[in-house]
This record gives C-alpha cells, structure tokens and sequence, in this order.
C-alpha cells in the first residue's frame, strides 16, 4: 500500500491510498502523530495520538487542525491492524509565514506579468493608430502637392491668348504697311514723278 500525502499546509493536508482488496474489515485507519520516532515507538497501532475511521468504500481523507513547521508520521491500514513501514509516510507541515510569503510571492508576479500585459496592448495600440494615420493622411498630401488651376488663373491664361493674337494682328498689319510704302518709293522717280502703269504703256 502506497500513501500519499499532497496538499499539504501548515495546519491541514490530504492523504490518499490504493484500495486494499485484502480488507475485509469495515473502515480503514488513518493514524499520525508529531514527532514521531519510529525507533523508539515501533510500529504500534496503540502509540498514535491520532486515529481516524475512513469507511473501506473511501481511499482518502482531509487532515485538519495540525500543528504549523511539525514534521509528522502517518499510517494507513485496516482496521485492528498494526501498520508496517511500507503503509506509513512522512511528511512535514510549512510555517505559516512561508505560506504569508509564498502567497505574497505569487500576487507579485500575477501583478508584474498583468502590468506587462497592459504595457504590451498599449503600445500596439499607440503603433496601430500611427499606421493607419499615416495610411489615410497620403491621399491628403498627394492632392494637397498637385496644382490648382482657379478660375482668376484661367482667366488670365486666356487674357494673356487674347492679347498674343491681338499683338500678333497688328504686327502683321505693319508688315504690310511697311511693304507696300517700300514698293511706292521704289516706283518714284528721281524727278518727283511716279511711274504709274499708264507712263509705262
């Protein structure tokens, strides 16, 4: 029979063990007692402080009111039975301020590992939204960077064509002019006289 002790506090522990087809009798015993000294005491069903009846249906049981920092012996066997040594355990209970620390210990850590969670969502965040700011503020700046054409521009644009042509009229006015002016005096005579068709004739 192998016995188990598990769960263990400083003032209460859970025992287990295998069922034991050989017991015929009606409960189990669960003995234990502080301090035990196996050489002096023996083996003896009778030297335990402490007794419980389990009933044979159950193979385990909840240890309370035990002492904190006490090592104790425990033995699991049949009913008016002395135990031997492969039914008999040792096991020994905590204080009750390494238990203060060990609870304190670990609502540290739940604390830091739940800071670091939150720190870690933060920044995803902070880095999610530059993203997307940046993604939607593009098309802004590609339309801010091309050239507005206004309505006062263009009509200087075609002010500006207007004026071209009309310079361009006169200029070809004063080009005829000037060349039917140089045809004039080329068909003056030295005397003042004009050669007309007429005279040629």
């Amino acid at each position: 029979m192998v016995v188990t002790v598990y769960n263990i506090s400083s003032t209460s522990a859970r025992v287990t063990w295998p069922a034991s087809p050989a017991c015929l009798d009606t409960f189990y015993s669960v003995m234990y007692d502080p301090n035990w000294n196996s050489l002096i005491m023996g083996y003896k069903r009778k030297s335990f402080k402490h007794e419980e009846r389990i009933p044979v249906s159950q193979t385990a049981t909840y240890l309370g009111n035990l002492l904190p920092q006490t090592a104790y012996f425990l033995c699991v066997t049949c009913q008016a039975a002395d135990p031997v040594r492969e039914q008999c355990q040792v096991f020994s209970t905590p204080s009750e301020s390494s238990e203060g620390h060990d609870r304190a210990g670990w609502e540290v850590a739940v604390g830091v590992w739940l800071t670091c969670c939150l720190l870690l969502l933060v920044i995803a965040g902070v880095l999610l939204w530059g993203c997307l700011h940046n993604m939607c503020s593009l098309p802004g700046r590609a339309a801010e960077s091309r050239p507005v054409v206004t309505a006062s521009a263009r009509q200087d644009m075609s002010s500006s064509g207007h004026l071209f042509q009309a310079r361009s009229s006169s200029s070809e006015e004063s080009i005829k002019r000037a060349a039917a002016m140089q045809t004039s005096l080329m068909l003056a005579q030295p005397g003042g006289h004009v050669i007309t068709p007429e005279h040629e004739g």
